[in-house]
């Protein structure tokens, strides 16, 4: 398996850059929020990558970052979800936004990605959760829970998901759930 590829962009055509080293080109397939990183054509760029060969094709995936490798191969992982779903996925939510998706059950912020309907944004929820933070590292866990903890009583108090979400944007992590309650509820009084 190719699991990285240091070398020179020579072409970015969304979502597909073909990177020269040491004069073999390989083409790669990137998510959006990795392609907007990428250097200027011509500059040197490494990328990490996963292979996937098919019966019909070996294909290259790139990504800038670890998180977003281990958050692709996590998807992929998903029954139904393949490769072009999952870099779909990473071009419309970032890991962040995925694994706070994921912890607070929210079918809804999935389904805005084009390629997923209701059915399959449920079944990724229902894979994904707690294994999508452990294959990031756990980074973002414990913050996601206490910010889906702040959310679910906002909701409960009965304001939109749009509101409670914008509520806690501001709330450091770290805060326990009752000042984050509080906090939240000092935004949404403004």
């Amino acid at each position: 398996m190719i699991g990285r590829i240091s070398g020179t962009l020579i072409a970015k055509h969304p979502p597909q850059v073909l990177v020269d080293a040491h004069g073999v080109g390989y083409e790669i397939d990137v998510p959006m929020s990795s392609f907007y990183e990428l250097p200027e054509i011509g500059k040197p760029v490494t990328l990490l990558t996963h292979m996937v060969v098919r019966e019909d094709a070996q294909l290259l995936y790139g990504f800038i970052s670890h998180e977003e490798r281990s958050a692709f191969k996590e998807l992929i992982k998903v029954s139904g979800v393949g490769p072009r779903i999952a870099l779909a996925v990473l071009s419309g939510l970032s890991v962040e936004q995925l694994t706070q998706a994921v912890a607070m059950q929210e079918a809804g912020l999935l389904t805005r990605v084009p390629g997923i309907g209701k059915k399959t944004a449920e079944r990724l929820i229902l894979e994904l959760k707690g294994r999508l933070a452990d294959a990031i590292g756990g980074t973002v866990s414990t913050a996601v829970s206490g910010t889906a903890d702040i959310v679910n009583a906002l909701l409960a108090l009965g304001y939109s998901e749009r509101e409670a979400l914008a509520a806690t944007k501001g709330i450091a992590a770290g805060t326990s759930v009752s000042d984050g309650i509080k906090q939240a509820l000092k935004s949404l009084a403004k």
